[in-house]
């Protein structure tokens, strides 16, 4: 399973499952193509959405914390894993698309949404456009818009997949993703986890666009729109979103909160996953419809 560290039909009205109808269904049709989902847990809706690699199991560690109070709802992008390829130009907006029509097939009116990293920036979106979808909104370890720095690492990690290929690309990503102490720590973990994930890589061209649209995105003159309430999370440590686009989104999105892990590096949702959720469940739960 890409990405782990450690689908049913639906029939939402309001934000709720029913415990009906809830046998096997892992893919379902949004239109013009169909995305691999999972349903995990009873309660008000919670839609993760991973971030660059796009795969549902990203959020493993979270899932049996959040699905105790919530129904927990994850998916693999277009293009990724066990959902249809498809090797348009992707946008940020475009993703974001799909995870509204995602919504709508679900029969999922409104809920929250925690995004990691590009998926942070979908959110972003998700907030901005369609903000009477969302309870709330989680962005973790995103970013506002591509800066010098951004563009050097993003330009850099896409030379490597189109010159080096996969393999060198995801070994490579480790060290970007996880702080060096934790690699030390979880060497043979990690070494699975690069295999595991080549087994699973999505065509080169579908990941090279990706990042395009990644280098792409800004909606950052927009964010003062957002009403929703946002809790931006963030690690000091990490150097693929740095710090300061958290302090700077928690500044440019009205009343948003913002919490920072002095240690965690980029996949902060692995490294710290307990603290992630002792972090998030509250402020979930502060702004979950009665």
């Amino acid at each position: 399973m890409p990405f782990a560290l450690t689908g049913p039909t639906a029939d939402d009205t309001d934000g709720r499952s029913s415990a009906v109808n809830r046998e096997s269904m892992p893919r379902i049709s949004i239109g013009d193509c169909s995305l691999y989902y999972e349903r995990h847990g009873m309660g008000f809706p919670i839609l993760f959405v991973s971030g660059l690699g796009g795969f549902a199991s990203f959020w493993q560690d979270q899932i049996a914390a959040f699905a105790k109070r919530y129904e927990v709802v994850t998916f693999d992008h277009r293009g990724i894993g066990q959902s249809d390829q498809a090797r348009f130009g992707y946008t940020v907006e475009r993703m974001a698309a799909d995870v509204v029509s995602l919504m709508d097939a679900l029969r999922i009116k409104r809920a929250h949404v925690v995004g990691h990293s590009t998926g942070g920036a979908i959110a972003q979106v998700l907030a901005i456009d369609h903000p009477s979808r969302l309870a709330s909104v989680v962005l973790s370890a995103t970013w506002t818009k591509a800066d010098a720095y951004f563009r050097r690492l993003f330009t850099f990690r896409k030379e490597v997949l189109l010159g080096l290929g996969p393999s060198a690309y995801l070994q490579s990503a480790t060290l970007y993703w996880y702080p060096s102490w934790w690699i030390a720590r979880n060497n043979e973990r990690l070494r699975q986890l690069e295999a595991q994930n080549l087994a699973n890589f999505a065509p080169v061209e579908i990941v090279a666009s990706r990042i395009d649209a990644m280098l792409a995105f800004d909606r950052s003159n927009e964010l003062e729109r957002i009403k929703t309430p946002t809790l931006v999370v963030g690690a000091e440590d990490d150097i693929v979103t740095p710090a300061y686009f958290s302090e700077e989104l928690a500044r440019l999105i009205p009343a948003a909160e913002v919490k920072l892990f002095p240690r965690g590096g980029h996949f902060l949702v692995h490294v710290r996953a307990r603290e992630f959720g002792n972090a998030v469940l509250p402020f979930l739960a502060s702004h979950t419809p009665a």
